[in-house]
Order: structure tokens, then sequence, then C-alpha cells
């Protein structure tokens, strides 16, 4: 089964235009039946959030993983998950109880805000405290209890964007860029690691503290992932867009051809950004084109809300 994986998406590097995968948060699979029946659908990315996973300290349950592998297998359909430890929104504390309980991990999430699209305010959420090594332990065990039970038997697993945006001024958990970059790094190597078959892909939009690479942050994780046969990716296809060429994008296009897998997503903020040149939202054929074209990606995961699904 691994050598048709590697083969079939491997190849797709040589192809016109990259592989088509839908995205969606766990429990959706079942409301997406008439997408997934499409010939050019090769399979979803599906995100589990932590505490889905990992009910208490070391009780895991994967029974939500195992039966959307069962389902899509059924229609020959590959499946990519995302582990998620951050979150969007502010009652989304979506971790183990125990983290945010136990003393050692220091309440184990901490308060960060984001941006969900074009001209939208600012949205507060959360995200898993991974420089703190108490913490960034119970993850790297749930990444290995993965591995042992879905190695091989996925596509492959993605970690989240690496932007993260806090109050450093009132932080109280030992925060700071490098530590936070560090852990980051770790706990991709520890991923590599642990899933020797199936492939593994970090999301790179921004790292905190940087701009244009004066930390030398993106430029040593692409050295590190092309060294470590990791793949990369990142959660929007915006073409050109001005901060985003200022980070992650130049480095796709320059490692074009150098990393295992590009594995980039149109999500649901990337639908609301506007392209400068006509003044309306990108069509599917300019976020192709620049895919393809500039970021070198393999594969795609769309939103299931993207319009052209349903014209």
């Amino acid at each position: 089964m691994l050598s048709v994986i590697f083969f079939a998406i491997a190849g797709s590097a040589l192809a016109s235009s990259p592989q088509n995968y839908l995205y969606i948060s766990s429990g959706n699979l079942d409301k997406i039946n008439n997408l997934l029946t499409r010939y050019d659908i090769e399979g979803v990315q599906i995100v589990y959030n932590w505490k889905t996973l990992e009910k208490s300290e070391d009780e895991y349950d994967f029974s939500k993983i195992e039966h959307d592998l069962k389902f899509l297998e059924g229609l020959h359909k590959k499946l990519f998950i995302q582990l998620q430890d951050r979150f969007f929104e502010p009652d989304a504390r979506y971790v183990p109880d125990y983290l945010m309980q136990d003393p050692i991990y220091k309440g184990g999430i901490i308060s960060q805000y984001d941006r969900a699209g074009e001209g939208t305010p600012l949205t507060y959420g959360w995200a898993a405290q991974q420089w703190n090594v108490a913490v960034q332990a119970r993850y790297q065990k749930l990444l290995l209890a993965l591995a042992k039970k879905f190695d091989g038997k996925i596509a492959g697993i993605n970690l989240p964007e690496t932007a993260i945006d806090i109050n450093q001024k009132r932080d109280t958990t030992g925060f700071s860029c490098d530590k936070y970059f560090n852990a980051e790094i770790e706990n991709l190597k520890f991923a590599r690691n642990a899933f020797k078959q199936s492939y593994v892909v970090q999301y790179v939009n921004f790292w905190p503290c940087e701009w244009d690479n004066d930390h030398r942050y993106m430029s040593r994780l692409f050295a590190f992932a092309e060294e470590n046969d990791i793949g990369l990716g990142g959660p929007d296809i915006v073409p050109y867009k001005k901060a985003q060429m200022k980070n992650a994008y130049p480095f796709f296009h320059h490692y074009q051809g150098k990393l295992r897998l590009v594995a980039m997503a149109v999500q649901e903020p990337t639908l609301t950004y506007l392209n400068p040149k006509t003044k309306k939202t990108f069509t599917k054929s300019e976020i192709v084109d620049f895919a393809t074209n500039y970021l070198g990606a393999d594969i795609i995961f769309w939103s299931t809300s993207s319009p052209w699904f349903y014209y």
C-alpha cells in the first residue's frame, strides 16, 4: 500500500497541476459525499484536535481517524491528518484537561490572536505551549502513538502553521521566539522519526519576531526540511500576497524540486482575498497557476466551500 501512496503523490510533481484534496474538520466527512465522488479528488485532509485524540492522560481515542480512514479507503481516497494544537476561537481550548489543570504545564495553552481573512477583525484563540518541555513531551507522545497506529496507512500527517501571535509583555509561560522556533523544529524532527513511511509536512507561513528572514528562522526551516526528507506547506495560497512574499513564499519558490512534498491549502479565509488587479476574489485558475508555477505545490487542500465545486 505504501508504495502506491508514494508513487501517486510524488509523481504529481511531474503533472501539469497539483493533486486535489478536500480540507475539512473532524466529524464532517459524511457531509461531503457529493464532492468525494469527483474523479479529480484524490483524498481528504482532516483536522483532528488534540483533545479529540487524547481524552485523558495516556488515554488515546483514535476511533474518529479509524472511521474516516476506513470510509475513505472504501472510496479509494487517501487521508491526510492535520494534528491541531492551536485554535482560533475564544472558547476553543481543545487540549486535554490535564494540561490546563496540572501546575507542571503552566496552564498548557496560551492566548493568541489571528485575523481570519481579508478585512476581518482580530479574533482570539489559544495555542499549546510547545516551548514548555512538559507540554511538548505530551504532544510528542501523541505523535508517537499516532505513528504506531497509522504510519503507512495514511498518506501523511501535517503539523499546523508556524504563525503565532501572543502578548509577550504579559507572558508568564517562559515564551521566547527562539524557544518557540527550536520547539517546532524538535517536534518536526520527532514526527519524521516516528512516521517512517507516511509523509510528514510542516505548515509554515510566518515566524513570531521575524520579518524577511531577519532571524534566519525561515531559511533554517527550509534547509532542515530538505536535509531530513520533510515536506512543507501552508494554510493559504494567496498569489503574491505582500506579507507572504516577505516570509514563506520566496522560499517555496527557491526550493522547487528540492522538498519531499509541497502541500498547500485554500481554507475559508483564503477565499476572501481580492486580486488587486481585478478587485475580485481570486479564481481557481489564478490560485492553481500560482501554486504550480511559483510555489511548486504537489497537493492543494481545498476548502469544501470553494465556489468552483458548485458550478
